[in-house]
C-alpha cells in the first residue's frame, strides 16, 4: 500500500519529509495540498487518522488564524481549514487508517514507516 505525503514545496520540514521518504525508497504519492485542497470530508477523514484535535494540528500562527478561537469545534476549526488550506500542519504522512505529522522533523513519521 502506498503512503500519501500531504506537501508544502515551501515548507523546509515538508522538503525534508519528501527528501527521507525517497531516499528510503517509499512507495509515495505525494499531494501539494495548497493547489489541491483538502475537501471537508477528507479533512474530517484525516482527523481520524491523526487521533488528535484539530486544534493540535492547525497552523496558529498564519494570518487566516486570526479570530478564530483556540477552543472552538473540532468541525469549525475543519471548516476553516477547508477554507484556507494554509492553516494545516505540514507535513502529514497517510499511510492506511493512519496518519502522522512531520512535525518536530521528519523523524516523528518514523513510526509510520
Amino acid at each position: 500500500m502506498a503512503y500519501l505525503l500531504l506537501h508544502n514545496p515551501r515548507c523546509s520540514k515538508s522538503r525534508a519529509a519528501l527528501a527521507l521518504l525517497q531516499e528510503r525508497g517509499v512507495a509515495l504519492e505525494v499531494r501539494d495540498y495548497q493547489k489541491e485542497p483538502l475537501s471537508l470530508d477528507e479533512l474530517r477523514i484525516l482527523r481520524m487518522r491523526l487521533g488528535l484535535p484539530v486544534a493540535e494540528w492547525l497552523r496558529w500562527n498564519e494570518d487566516e488564524a486570526k479570530g478564530l478561537d483556540r477552543g472552538a469545534s473540532d468541525r469549525e476549526l475543519l471548516e476553516a481549514m477547508a477554507a484556507a488550506p494554509r492553516l494545516m500542519q505540514r507535513p502529514i504522512l497517510v499511510h492506511g487508517d493512519d496518519a502522522r505529522v512531520g512535525r518536530p522533523g521528519p523523524e516523528a513519521l518514523e513510526d509510520l514507516l
